[in-house]
């Protein structure tokens, strides 16, 4: 399968991809077709779900809180050939705008961090939702596909023992593929008036800011085994995570 297979060609979403052919440590490529990125999925057309449900999609876990499922509901919530799961992933969080007003120079990298400390249950109930999905393939999502599923996609392939830079050049293939996604969602954020700067800040995927994400794992836990002992992760959790992956 090639490269360009990563991106999943839908009408209704701009930012499904997977996180296959990733080379590891040990030489080998992540599986393909095991486990999904996504954007919010509520424009999915019915073609679109019988893509997903063509290449196995059997589990979709919704990393998004209540206020924008109500807002844009998931199509899997309550579908009879898909396990639905909601685990709203940065509820612990403050607002974006005022972890922005409270820190000098706030970039995305702050808030990832943040939530490697302060959301640690959330992160550990979707971690062991993806090890213990029914066979098939895994998809989870957040609104845009690069914050809270940036933060569990680099926790998966570090686990799978893919290396850093390529961890960061995953989280940046938003910038590259979902432009059409990034303009919408920009005009939202000006639409309700969020500051002009801030949007720039928040709909960016740098490469800075995966990096801060990756070098406070290490700082703070150790490297990404000690930090799923924290959350409770135990080794044969672990090891069906990267079983999912290999």
């Amino acid at each position: 399968m090639l490269a360009h297979d990563r991106l999943i060609a839908l009408e209704g979403a701009h930012n499904v991809r997977d996180l296959g052919g990733y080379r590891t440590a040990d030489g080998g490529l992540t599986r393909w077709r095991s486990i999904l990125r996504g954007d919010a999925l509520h424009r999915l057309s019915p073609a679109d779900i019988e893509t997903l449900l063509d290449h196995g999609l059997t589990t979709v876990i919704d990393l998004r809180n209540a206020h924008e499922i109500a807002a844009e509901a998931n199509p899997f919530a309550g579908h009879a050939r898909v396990r639905y799961q909601n685990t709203p992933l940065f509820s612990a969080l403050a607002p974006v705008e005022l972890m922005a007003n409270a820190a000098q120079g706030f970039d995305m990298g702050n808030r990832y961090c943040e939530a490697l400390d302060n959301c640690r249950p959330a992160i550990a109930e979707v971690l062991k939702a993806i090890a213990d999905a029914p066979a098939g393939m895994v998809l989870f999502h957040c609104s845009a596909g690069k914050d809270r599923t940036g933060v569990i996609s680099a926790l998966l392939l570090a686990n799978a023992g893919v290396d850093e830079a390529t961890i960061i050049e995953d989280y940046t293939l938003t910038a590259t593929i979902s432009g059409p996604l990034i303009a919408q969602l920009r005009e939202r954020a000006l639409g309700r008036g969020t500051a002009p700067a801030l949007v720039d800040i928040v709909l960016a995927s740098e490469p800075h800011s995966m990096r801060q994400a990756l070098d406070h794992i290490r700082d703070s836990y150790g490297n990404v085994r000690d930090y799923f002992d924290v959350l409770g992760i135990d080794k044969q959790t672990a090891g069906k995570l990267r079983n999912r992956l290999s």
